[in-house]
């Protein structure tokens, strides 16, 4: 496990000279004080790097061992070469394949899914997977409904074989897309339908566009049926999860879920208050802050959850295994 955030910061009273905004009314309403912003010279790539080499660093291991790049984002440094590429120049990672997954803020999940089949086909041994996103690069800062939401980070976890015997690793996902409420949460702008032109850019199209209320009740919604089916499906139930690490999009969200699924609010990660939503890194942070902290330990059993952009949906249980 690796984690990199830039170092500036942008607080809840720097918006408040932005925007037309508050602190309160940001807290209240999703439990952000404040986020990082990569500096001018840093791109998605940069802040994926330094997670990743801090994920083989507490490993001990050379980039030169890692078999296969995943990186999760929605803010690439260009449409192409993907991330994953510039990545794997970067690290030094020779002979290591890849490719970018686009899930927005579930993608981190559906990375790890990936990854872990690869391993289990036995094709793999060294999958990286990497969550980030620099969301400052494409939110308007004269919109409060979302300017106040995001933030940038990045985090890399490194799956492997479970040793001969070990209890862990993936137990079991689901995950599922609904795009009939893409646009409920989209960029429309850059793309093949929106390309670049003056007039996209004057209208904004190059910016996120939320309806915010369709998305807080299908995150709600979805996030508590898909924990409650794979608990079911395994013969689980709430008191046997020792920590739920869910996407980091609103604390108004999390508390929602673990109160539905009657999970004590203490067996939630809630670290949005430090980083706001930084999609595909809100997983891999939250995961990192919870290592670091110690309530995340070998052996825990881990619920991971998120709803994004698409609209994307996905769950996951883990047997912990570092």
């Amino acid at each position: 496990m690796g984690a990199y955030t830039p170092p500036k910061t942008l607080t809840n009273a720097d918006l408040e000279k932005m925007v037309e905004t508050n602190d309160e009314w940001i807290v209240t309403r999703t439990g952000i004080r404040t986020r990082h912003i990569a500096g001018d010279d840093q791109a998605t790539s940069d802040l994926a790097v330094e997670a990743a080499k801090a994920a083989l660093a507490n490993r001990g291991m050379d980039a030169s061992d890692v078999e296969t790049i995943i990186v999760c984002t929605v803010t690439p440094d260009m449409f192409f070469p993907s991330t994953a590429c510039l990545v794997q120049d970067r690290l030094g990672a020779k002979g290591a394949w890849g490719f970018d997954l686009v899930a927005a803020c579930s993608g981190l999940l559906y990375g790890l899914t990936t990854a872990s089949q690869l391993i289990a086909s036995g094709s793999q041994n060294r999958v990286l997977v990497i969550g980030a996103d620099t969301m400052s690069r494409i939110v308007n800062y004269d919109d409060r409904a979302t300017c106040v939401l995001f933030g940038d980070g990045a985090g890399a976890l490194l799956l492997e074989p479970a040793e001969e015997g070990e209890d862990a690793g993936l137990i079991d996902f689901q995950h599922e897309i609904d795009g009939s409420g893409g646009n409920f949460l989209y960029m429309p702008g850059g793309g093949s339908r929106r390309p670049a032109t003056v007039e996209s850019v004057q209208a904004g199209e190059h910016y996120v566009h939320q309806e915010g209320r369709q998305v807080y009740r299908y995150a709600v919604s979805k996030m508590h049926e898909i924990c409650v089916r794979l608990l079911e499906r395994n013969g689980l139930t709430v008191d046997d999860v020792d920590l739920l690490i869910p996407h980091q999009a609103n604390a108004r969200i999390i508390s929602a879920v673990a109160e539905r699924l009657s999970l004590p609010l203490d067996k939630a990660v809630i670290n949005i208050q430090d980083y706001g939503n930084t999609t595909g890194g809100t997983i891999p942070l939250a995961t990192q802050d919870a290592i670091t902290s110690g309530r995340l330990k070998k052996g825990d059993l881990v619920l991971m959850a998120a709803v994004g952009a698409g609209l994307t949906a996905g769950g996951a249980l883990w047997r912990w295994g570092c």
